[in-house]
């Protein structure tokens, strides 16, 4: 269903003149740490409730619930009057609607960014008949069957259940909460099998007595009905608040804390407290004023001078706001927002019909587990964007988890530095299907028993190299990150020199340098010797951290980093096609995946690109180094259209953004997928936001370099962040830069112009 309309793009606001078929056709709303799909269903407003961190026994990141808004005679019907609008301007969806006996009516719902408490404020023309129902589909334990959710659980040898939750009516509302239980966690079953039972005091256990919840409340309606009901072939049950009145202020209060249900249910009740008048006030114009700010921090508006919501090269400019108001719904979270679907999934079989029967908690690639190459994708753009605040969550991710992962390098091989895996949990270690529930005999226990992901720890390189372009772009004290940067490159050193004695007796090779042996070149390129994206990765850090200041590393650990540099294996290289490219390792004994390591070297690492030395082997290898028919695909988490950014393709590079950034295939435009992963694919879009912001600014040293792929037809309003605090503001028509603000001012000095860097004037 397309029927739409739009705002200015300044706004970028969407909206709807006919309600939705189901949840599918849903629009995303959020703040803090909440995330609500808001849609009109049968003259029914319905919205679900997610929060970042809500894991229960299994480690599945569950759903809340689902509200459900019910007026008689209802005005939301579809009629000349229906008009459902997203606003990311105000964090706000708006609903309009009338009825001949009730006259007109309009639904706000806004979510408090720095409380966690949803709004639902309703204004009728008359008194409605309202009910106001919490739906809970965890009413009965339910075996899970498809474990994808708890993907930690795929090949566990034994029943899986996702565990009741308790609803109650309680304080003249409904009150709803899972409390996960000791004896049913996951928490031990995986320490036991990775041989960690005796370190669980050194392991952190987000599960641990966790409660998580809320209440829903209005005045004017009071207890209702209870009863049972199906929607998209899932059974669940009710409990009704009602009432009859003009005016109603829903709000549903949400709580988690690790806590007893006494604590957590006083917490709550204080948290709920109402409000009214002018406190009340004083919230709306904090919140307004919080996505305000956002809003004025950054963006980039693709033909704004015309809203043409058919042309695709539009689409590429609503869509990457869209998206990056997505983001900033989780911009509080206790956890990073996950790559696959962040806090916006919706019923299963509305993605793929197979997945029928699933509950609207189930998402593919699981919910405590993160997949470090795909997170990446979703931090990345805020360093341009300028919301820096919001990648923390991110990098607590990996300060939390460090002790864990530390330990994994203490215990199987007697060395330092932390071991972070791919298919990495929240507690710090792997996911447990990837360890291998029925591991093969003789294996190394620090090892995955994976045929994707084993011997893959260059994502510690990636996020290392985040943090500290994090602080050169926002300027900004990373101390409290130092030590995972440091644990992040001493793994490398201390545990493949340990991997060469092991094998040859010597810690490395007749040159003096590392064999970094066995390794594999991200899940592509499989037993690889010397792999490309961890020889960029360790060069790309290495060299960062000997410029840090005092205050961040003394002489003699910039003396250790020195020597770790010049003991590199180069950057292996082939040629393919008769010219001189990236290899992907020094070799490998299979392909087993679609990546494209061999660029690494180009994004994130910065190694090779415009301005760079030896442009064309990056190209070439762009062009040439192909061993799998789809490496250059544009789903999910490929990253073709931030490559041929870099490399200054502008052809190639509008292409992918178009083909990444276009509308989706649902109604809400900026719900891609499922891809690779899941629907709404949050690394799709943060993959073609990382893409459209490298067309139009790269920097390179203390350059900042604008245009330097953006195709001449794209006229485009412009405000994005550079290192050193600086912001760059600017109007692009008819291929020209028109109007150039540089924040400082003394940066302007830095701008270079286009592919061939030409200096500002």
């Amino acid at each position: 269903m397309n029927n739409a309309s739009h705002e200015p793009a300044s706004s970028c606001s969407v909206v709807w003149l006919t309600p939705s078929e189901d949840a599918s056709e849903s629009m995303p709303l959020g703040g803090g740490d909440i995330g609500l799909n808001v849609w009109c269903e049968d003259g029914d407003v319905l919205f679900y409730l997610a929060r970042s961190g809500a894991y229960d026994e299994n480690n599945q990141l569950l759903k809340l619930g689902r509200v459900r808004l019910r007026l008689a005679p209802s005005p939301f019907e579809a009629s000349p009057a229906f008009r459902q609008a997203l606003h990311p301007d105000r964090g706000l969806v708006e609903i309009h609607g009338a009825h001949a006996d009730a006259g007109k009516a309009v639904l706000r719902i806004w979510v408090e960014v720095d409380r966690p408490v949803v709004h639902v404020e309703l204004t009728a023309e008359r008194p409605v008949s309202v009910e106001a129902v919490y739906e809970n589909w965890r009413h009965r334990r339910r075996v899970v069957k498809d474990r994808n959710p708890c993907a930690s659980l795929i090949d566990y040898p034994g029943e899986v259940y996702t565990f009741e939750d308790e609803v109650e009516y309680a304080g003249g509302g409904v009150r709803f909460r899972h409390r996960n239980r000791e004896e049913a966690s996951i928490f031990p079953k995986e320490l036991a099998l990775q041989g960690l039972s005796a370190y669980r005091e050194r392991i952190r256990n987000p599960l641990d007595r966790l409660i998580f919840g809320g209440c829903m409340q209005a005045a004017g309606l009071e207890p209702g009905p209870a009863g049972e009901d199906v929607y998209q072939g899932i059974d669940y049950r009710f409990w009704t608040l009602q009432g009859s009145q003009r005016e109603t202020h829903l709000t549903i209060a949400l709580h988690m804390a690790a806590a007893e249900p006494p604590q957590w249910e006083a917490e709550l009740a204080s948290l709920a407290a109402a409000a009214t008048g002018e406190e009340l006030d004083r919230r709306r114009d904090r919140h307004q004023a919080w996505w305000r700010a956002f809003g004025e921090r950054s963006w980039i508006r693709i033909r704004p001078d015309g809203a043409d919501p058919s042309d695709p090269v539009w689409q590429v400019g609503r869509n990457y706001q869209l998206f990056r108001f997505m983001l900033a719904c989780n911009a509080m979270g206790s956890d990073p927002t996950k790559f696959n679907g962040g806090l916006f999934t919706f019923d299963p079989h509305l993605v793929n019909e197979r997945h029928r029967g699933e509950t609207p908690d189930y998402r593919m690639w699981g919910g405590g587990t993160f997949t470090a190459q795909n997170q990446r994708l979703v931090y990345w753009p805020m360093l341009k964007t300028g919301d820096f605040a919001m990648m923390l969550p991110q990098f607590d991710f990996y300060r939390r988890a460090l002790p864990a992962a530390e330990l994994r390098s203490e215990v199987y091989w007697g060395h330092g530095g932390c071991s972070f895996t791919e298919q990495l949990n929240n507690t710090g270690l792997p996911s447990s299907r990837e360890y291998g529930w029925q591991r093969g005999p003789g294996l190394d226990p620090g090892v995955e028993d994976s045929p994707w992901v084993s011997y893959e720890y260059v994502h510690q390189l990636d996020f290392a190299f985040m943090m500290l372009e994090y602080a050169r772009y926002a300027g900004e004290d990373i101390g409290a990150y130092m030590p995972f940067i440091r644990s992040a490159v001493r793994f490398f050193d201390e545990h493949y020199r340990f991997r060469n004695r092991e094998r040859t007796g010597a810690e490395f090779d007749e040159r003096g340098r590392y064999v970094i042996y066995p390794s594999t070149a991200l899940e592509t390129f499989k037993d690889a010797m010397n792999p490309a994206d961890v020889v960029a990765g360790l060069q790309a850090v290495l060299r960062r951290l000997t410029e840090l200041p005092d205050a961040l590393a003394d002489d003699a650990e910039r003396a250790a980093w020195l020597d770790m540099l010049v003991r590199l294996p180069e950057l292996p290289m082939e040629e393919k096609n008769g010219v001189r490219t990236i290899a992907p390792a020094e070799s490998w004994s299979r392909v087993q995946n679609q990546e494209i390591p061999q660029l690494y070297a180009v994004f994130p690492f910065d190694l090779y690109g415009l301005g760079k030395p030896d442009l064309a082997a990056a190209i070439d290898t762009w062009n040439h180094s192909i061993y799998h028919e789809n490496q250059k695909s544009h789903v999910s988490w490929h990253q073709g259209g931030i490559f041929c950014a870099r490399l200054g393709l502008t052809e190639e590079a509008a292409d992918y953004a178009i083909r990444k950034l276009g509308d989706g295939p649902h109604r809400f435009p900026a719900f891609w997928g499922p891809g690779h992963d899941w629907t709404p694919d949050h690394n799709w879009g943060g993959s073609g936001m990382i893409g459209l912001q490298e067309m139009l600014m790269q920097t390179s040293g203390e350059d900042i370099w604008l245009m330097p792929a953006w195709p001449p037809a794209w006229d485009v309003d412009f405000k994005l962040h550079a290192p050193q605090q600086t912001v760059v503001e600017g109007k692009v028509r008819g291929g020209r830069l028109e109007r150039l603000d540089v924040t400082p001012a003394s940066r302007r000095k830095d701008v270079r112009i286009g592919a061939d860097g030409r200096r500002m004037t």
